[in-house]
């Protein structure tokens, strides 16, 4: 096929954005890493709700399939309720600390090092409200072995996996936060899939984890970042990342409503007054998350004592 199947595309992803909730606002042309044509579709909510996403396919890419038309309904349905949120390029990480996904560049590209992986560049900006200015520039890189399991490595296919492999790396302190830098490897492996249960694994939480991240989600992200506009709680791409279900995330939202910590309407929360006085409690937390991700000098070194 050629270029020439740029209209069906085009087509296609109108059709499914349209039952999904989305609107398509633009189509421009765009290149991957090696210089093929893409498509670059510009999605909103209907209407004048402000919130874009950017979805980028391979002019080729043929998603109406049936192996393929179910993942892409869930993403474009799950991105017309993240489109909700005030800030929906941003994610929290267990440790609490707010990124912003930006500059990823699809679909992915094979390794040009010889290295048999593929690719896919992007930046993570640690999303505080302006104090840190700090970013990190990633290469997520996806092993041959992993890609067979996903089917299609697209955007649509791949995006919620690659950003939690992203906040995974973030937890193990394996991510360096500057103000400028060198591009750093973020390893996409089956480590993180189960092929006996087929599904991602990241990490396991219990109910106190979860019910932190949610106070430290809806703290940044509605308290901080959103003007105290409510975010959505139901998030797939957070159950994934928690190795917990959207159900589960719910549940115990409503409970911390009652307790008086965010006003919860429907799949979404606001910050109150009682969750935002816990300011300290959460920047106290970021600073540790952020000095977590330092290189951390040696004090044995220091004295000479190092066994080399």
């Amino acid at each position: 096929m050629t270029v020439d199947s740029k209209p069906n595309l085009i087509r296609s992803l109108e059709a499914a954005a349209g039952k999904a909730g989305l609107a398509l606002q633009s189509v421009t042309q765009g290149t991957d890493f090696h210089g093929q044509p893409t498509s670059i579709f510009k999605l909103g909510l209907p209407g004048n709700e402000p919130g874009s996403l950017q979805l980028e396919l391979s002019n080729t890419f043929e998603f109406d399939k049936p192996h393929l038309l179910p993942d892409m309904t869930a993403h474009l349905a799950a991105a017309a309720k993240r489109l909700r949120n005030p800030r929906p390029d941003c994610y929290v990480t267990l440790g609490g600390m707010p990124l912003a996904f930006e500059k990823f560049q699809w679909p992915f590209h094979q390794s040009t090092s010889g290295a048999d992986t593929y690719i896919a560049h992007g930046e993570i900006t640690i999303a505080d409200g302006g104090a840190q200015n700090l970013h990190a520039k990633v290469a997520a890189a996806v092993t041959v072995t992993f890609a067979e399991i996903v089917p299609s490595m697209e955007q649509p296919y791949a995006e919620t996996f690659v950003y939690n492999a992203i906040r995974k790396t973030v937890d193990l302190g394996q991510l360096e936060f500057l103000k400028s830098g060198n591009r750093q490897p973020v390893p996409v492996t089956t480590r993180f899939y189960s092929r006996w249960q087929k599904r991602f694994i990241f990490t396991d939480t219990d109910d106190n984890a979860r019910l932190e991240y949610l106070l430290r989600k809806i703290y940044w992200l509605s308290g901080v970042l959103g003007q105290n506009k409510p975010v959505w709680i139901a998030d797939p791409r957070d159950a994934q990342y928690l190795n917990t279900t959207e159900a589960d995330l719910l549940r115990m939202a409503g409970h911390e409503a009652g307790a008086g910590l965010l006003a919860l309407d429907g799949e979404y929360a606001a910050a109150t007054p009682q969750l935002m006085a816990r300011a300290p409690e959460y920047l106290a937390a970021l600073e540790a998350a952020l000095n977590f991700t330092k290189p951390q000098f040696n004090e044995s070194m220091r004295s000479g004592h190092a066994n080399m």
